[in-house]
C-alpha cells in the first residue's frame, strides 16, 4: 500500500463531522437555521464546536454545507460557500489540524481549499463533478472518494447488489482511475465505502465487516462512516440521538476489520473505540 498523506499508517484517523446545514439527519440546524450562509455569532459557535472535536481526539474536521441525508435536496454552490467558507476562515486561524470540505462541487471544493482546507470528501467518487478533481489536483489537496449511486434525494429507491463488496469495490477503482488522470498522486488518495448511501441493512453490514478486503483490493486508506446512521436505528430501535452507543460498537468492528479512519459526530468515543479495536487487531496478528 501507497504511504498515504491523508490518513497515515500506524493509527486510525478520526474524521469529526462539523455540519453547517439546516437539515443534517443528525445534528442540522445547529449552525445555520435558514436557506442562507453562516454568519456573526454563528461562525464563532462553529468554530468553536470544531475546536471543542479537536480537543475530544478528532484529528480531522469535516466542514460540510450540504447534506447528504437520503431525500435531501441538491444545494446550489454559492448557498454552500456561504456556510462553509467563513467556519473554514476562522478554523485556519486557530488549528494546524486538518481541515476537510465535504462536498461534491467543484467550485465549493475550490473556494474551501483556498479558506484553508487541505483535504477533500466527495461522497460521490466524483461521479456528480468530475472537475473537482481537477481543483483536488492543483491546490496539491487530498482527496476521499466515496460509493454513491444516483442522488441523495432518490439514493434508497431501487437498491440493487448481486454482490455488494465486489460491486462497491470496482466502482470505487473507477474514482481512483479518474483521480488518478487529473493528476492525483496515490499518496493522496483514500476511498469510503458510502455506508448508508444506497444500501440496504445488509449491504451496510457486510461493508463494514469486510471493509479489509475493500482496503486489500484497492491499496488505499479506507475511511467508514456509520455515524448515527439509519441502519443502526433498523438493528437497536433507537432514534437519532440514541445512537452513539451502537455508532461505537459499529466503529470498533470496522477498525478491526482494517479501516484506516472513522468519520464520526463523537469524536472522543470514536477514539476510544478505536484504540481498543486496534489493540485487538495487534493482539490478533501477533498471535497468528
Amino acid at each position: 500500500m501507497t504511504e498515504s498523506t491523508v490518513f497515515p499508517r500506524g493509527r486510525v484517523t478520526i474524521v469529526a463531522v462539523l455540519n453547517l446545514t439546516p437539515d443534517s439527519f443528525s445534528d442540522g440546524g445547529r449552525f445555520v437555521r435558514g436557506a442562507g450562509g453562516v454568519e456573526g455569532d454563528d461562525v464563532e459557535a462553529a468554530a468553536q464546536a470544531g475546536l471543542r472535536l479537536l480537543a475530544a481526539g478528532a484529528d480531522v474536521l469535516d466542514v460540510g454545507g450540504e447534506s447528504t441525508r437520503p431525500g435531501a435536496a441538491e444545494v446550489p454552490a454559492d448557498v454552500e460557500i456561504a456556510r462553509v467558507v467563513p467556519v473554514l476562515e476562522a478554523l485556519a486561524k486557530r488549528t494546524q489540524a486538518p481541515l476537510c470540505i465535504d462536498t461534491r462541487k467543484a467550485p465549493v471544493a475550490e473556494a474551501a481549499l483556498i479558506a484553508g482546507a487541505r483535504l477533500v470528501n466527495d461522497v460521490s467518487g466524483l461521479r456528480f463533478d468530475p472537475a473537482l478533481a481537477e481543483v483536488a489536483a492543483r491546490a496539491g489537496a487530498g482527496l476521499v472518494l466515496g460509493h454513491l449511486r444516483g442522488e441523495p434525494a432518490t439514493m434508497q429507491e431501487g437498491i440493487r447488489f448481486d454482490d455488494v463488496v465486489a460491486e462497491v469495490t470496482a466502482e470505487l477503482a473507477e474514482s481512483v482511475a479518474r483521480a488518478r488522470a487529473a493528476g492525483i498522486p496515490e499518496a493522496r488518495l483514500a476511498v469510503d465505502p458510502g455506508i448508508g448511501f444506497g444500501k440496504r441493512l445488509r449491504h451496510n453490514l457486510a461493508l463494514l465487516a469486510r471493509v479489509g478486503e475493500i482496503r486489500a483490493a484497492l491499496r488505499l486508506p479506507v475511511l467508514v462512516g456509520p455515524s448515527r446512521k439509519s441502519f443502526l436505528g433498523e438493528l437497536t430501535g433507537d432514534p437519532v440521538e440514541a445512537r452513539d452507543a451502537a455508532t461505537v460498537a459499529a466503529c470498533a468492528v470496522a477498525v478491526f476489520a482494517g479501516a484506516d479512519a472513522l468519520r464520526v459526530h463523537d469524536a472522543g468515543a470514536g477514539a476510544r473505540a478505536a484504540r481498543v479495536a486496534r489493540a485487538l487487531a495487534g493482539a490478533r496478528e501477533r498471535s497468528s
